[in-house]
């Protein structure tokens, strides 16, 4: 089974983008490939150790994108370019934590031919306790526990790319947040399990999402977007209202509430892709798994 593995870079993180790509180089016992995806930028030249026997033009492609196309449009572009069997999507500023991890992912794929995804465990360099948006579950107060999901982290991850074509990749439109769990719910729906394997670490710097000036309206117009492509009706409208008052008990800035009821009004208007509501069976498998489809 081929590895590949698709980096997102805007080209203004140079030494993380080494750190990343090295941290990839130094995975032992695989057959690997990588992919960085200039996304609206050229990608910088890399200063990096190869193994023996390897170069940068054996082992890198090189995607330049004419602009920012976004995190979904950017990783399908990535998975396009490469060959593997299996695809590591990795943040420029994120790493592995350890040279065996894509060989422990790979035996799982191997091994379990209905898993699609495994999620990995995101850990702070600085020794931090973490964040619980990085643990894909409702119960994330354990993140050395591991157990099936119903979501995934876009940039901590290992996908089946079979999986990843058949139910069409992530939905480009979506430009950033939520475009995972669109991905998640379609391969639950074909019948594809999904993993928070705790044992696969990754570091990734502790920033917080609102950093992206985007942050609340992206995030609400994402929500009204998956729900109208993926939900039958009444769990959409159940889906929607449950984050409404969520996101009203939890903010206490009028402005992030106002960007946010922007965004919600963004999505009932503009168009959400194709419509492909989820069976019943998946959403009572999505309840037996703790996350029901309407939060």
């Amino acid at each position: 089974m081929k590895i590949s593995c698709v980096i997102l870079t805007m080209g203004n993180r140079v030494a993380e983008l080494n750190r990343a790509v090295q941290s990839v180089l130094d995975q032992a016992d695989v057959d690997l490939e990588i992919v960085i995806v200039g996304n609206g930028a050229d990608v910088p030249d890399l200063s990096v150790t190869f193994p023996p026997g390897t170069s940068a033009e054996s082992t890198v492609k090189i995607v330049r994108l004419f602009s920012n196309a976004g995190i979904p449009a950017g990783r399908n572009r990535g998975v396009e370019a490469c060959s593997g069997d299996l695809v590591l999507f990795l943040d420029d500023d994120g790493w592995y934590a350890s040279p065996s991890l894509a060989a422990k992912v790979r035996d799982r794929f191997v091994a379990e031919r209905d898993l699609a995804v495994l999620s990995f465990r995101v850990v702070d360099p600085e020794g931090g306790p973490g964040q619980r948006r990085h643990v894909p579950r409702l119960r994330a107060g354990d993140p050395e526990r591991s157990s099936q999901v119903t979501t995934f982290l876009g940039g901590a991850c290992a996908i089946r790319r079979s999986a990843f074509m058949r139910v069409g990749g992530l939905p480009e439109r979506f430009f950033y947040a939520h475009e995972e769990t669109d991905l998640a719910w379609r391969l639950l729906g074909e019948g594809f399990r999904l993993e928070y394997d705790a044992s696969a670490v990754m570091y990734h710097p502790q920033v917080p999402p609102t950093r992206h000036a985007d942050f609340y309206r992206l995030n609400a117009r994402n929500r009204v977007w998956l729900a109208r492509r993926n939900l039958p009706w009444p769990l959409a409208a159940l889906y929607l209202l449950d984050w409404m008052v969520l996101t009203v008990l939890r903010e206490r800035s009028s402005g992030a509430l106002k960007a946010w009821f922007a965004g919600f009004r963004e999505g009932m208007r503009e168009p959400a892709g194709e419509r492909r509501p989820m069976a019943w069976r998946t959403a009572w498998r999505m309840l037996r798994l703790g996350r029901p489809p309407i939060v």
